[in-house]
């Protein structure tokens, strides 16, 4: 299954099962422990390694967070940071793309910090994440 297709799946059963309209799994807890976790980009997988190493607690995409809305009050866009760093308390937003997506995920931010003044988050640039792979001995990966 295309990694695309498999993430929309989880969220589907995630969503499912939160309303408890799932007949496979009881709660959030029984997907975690049998579906392995879907990366949308191989630099998170390599972040997630990274954090899985220090035994840093983590939870991939936990949270979408309304950012815009229309004038009936329905959301037409959201945001999904890539991380949760539970013992942080802290989102980080991975991006190591084209400098013109940079803009829009650095758009999403500032609305989210704007509205949500107490998430803390952190956006890690393409600098950020290859500073990251030196210092931890990954520097052999590349950044698609």
């Amino acid at each position: 299954m295309l990694p695309e297709i498999r993430r929309m799946v989880n969220l589907i059963e995630v969503e499912c099962t939160s309303r408890g309209l799932s007949d496979e799994f009881e709660d959030i807890d029984d997907i975690n422990g049998l579906r392995e976790v879907v990366f949308a980009h191989p630099s998170e997988e390599e972040f997630a390694k990274i954090l899985k190493f220090y035994h840093i607690g983590w939870e991939y995409e936990p949270k979408t967070f309304p950012i815009k809305w229309d004038e009936a009050g329905n959301v037409i866009e959201s945001f999904t940071p890539d991380f949760y760093l539970t013992d942080l308390n802290l989102f980080i937003e991975l991006t190591t793309m084209k400098q013109s997506l940079v803009t829009k995920k650095n758009r999403k931010v500032r609305l989210l910090k704007k509205l949500y003044p107490e998430v803390n988050i952190k956006l890690f640039y393409g600098k950020d994440y290859k500073s990251l792979l030196r210092k931890y001995g990954h520097e052999d990966k590349k950044i698609p």
